[in-house]
């Protein structure tokens, strides 16, 4: 984020007047020393622009319909319902990604906000080159979620104890690929679900690059965020892997138990 003037405009935001090519972020935070520290950051990037800011919910509607911006960071504590400004502020505006940012780590918010439509969520404590990173790759179209949130979503794949709202996807997926989709979204590796479903690795790359081009997907992480936004699956059990045939029984028989271990 390069250095660049900002002009102050009734306290409400800040834009600036070089921004061209750049990723172009509004921040919406109540405290000043956090939006002042962003800016410091930005002095040290080329491929990014602070052109707004706000500290209120109204300040923050008037920026994003104020500045073009790709992405709003926006604290989760300047509302009392998160989740639902989240929705609020995405129908405000069809461009502008959103940030989340929580003050400290929460599960059941992180979940309902990705639900929501929240692309990325970070916390307060978060590191200048973490935050960094998450900005570059959420412009770039990919979801952020830090190593335990990630942990969070495969849990409540696991234990399907958690309900999303809205409605199911209307993608259809056949049998074989719904197996493989669970077996993904319980944390097994293409090879641990080659050996369950009785196929080759080959085959399962090949099917997940089927689901991925249905649903719209790049990887396993946006797989796993899609099923839990979509309930793409449910409860399937994949089948137990049938008798190895080529003479290697000890190795297949040991990698079976390995994979069972994992579902």
């Amino acid at each position: 984020m390069a250095s660049t003037p900002l002009s102050v405009e009734q306290n409400e935001v800040l834009q600036s007047d070089d921004s061209q090519g750049a990723i172009r972020i509004i921040v919406a935070d109540s405290q000043a020393i956090f939006r002042a520290g962003l800016r410091k950051i930005s002095a040290l990037e080329d491929d990014i622009r602070v052109v707004g800011q706000a500290e209120t919910v109204a300040q923050t509607i008037t920026a994003i319909q104020k500045f073009e911006a790709d992405i709003l960071i926006f604290e989760a504590a300047l509302t009392t319902s998160p989740a639902d400004a989240v929705s609020d502020l995405l129908r405000q505006t069809v461009k502008c990604r959103l940030v989340v940012v929580l003050q400290e780590p929460d599960q059941e918010m992180t979940l309902e906000l990705f639900r929501r439509g929240a692309h990325g969520i970070v916390c307060r404590e978060v590191e200048p080159e973490t935050l960094v990173d998450c900005l570059r790759k959420v412009s770039a179209g990919e979801p952020w979620l830090e190593s335990r949130a990630i942990a969070w979503v495969l849990d409540a794949f696991r234990t399907q104890g958690l309900r999303p709202t809205g409605s199911r996807s209307k993608v259809q997926l056949t049998p074989k690929e719904s197996l493989i989709v669970s077996c993904v979204t319980q944390g097994m590796k293409n090879k641990e679900i080659a050996l369950r479903v009785g196929t080759t690795e080959q085959v399962v790359k090949n099917y997940l690059r089927k689901v991925y081009d249905k649903l719209g997907v790049a990887d396993r992480l946006e797989l796993a965020l899609y099923c839990l936004n979509h309930r793409v699956v449910h409860n399937e059990v994949a089948p137990k892997p049938a008798e190895p045939t080529n003479g290697n029984a000890p190795e297949a028989a040991n990698a079976a138990a390995a994979s069972g271990s994992h579902s």
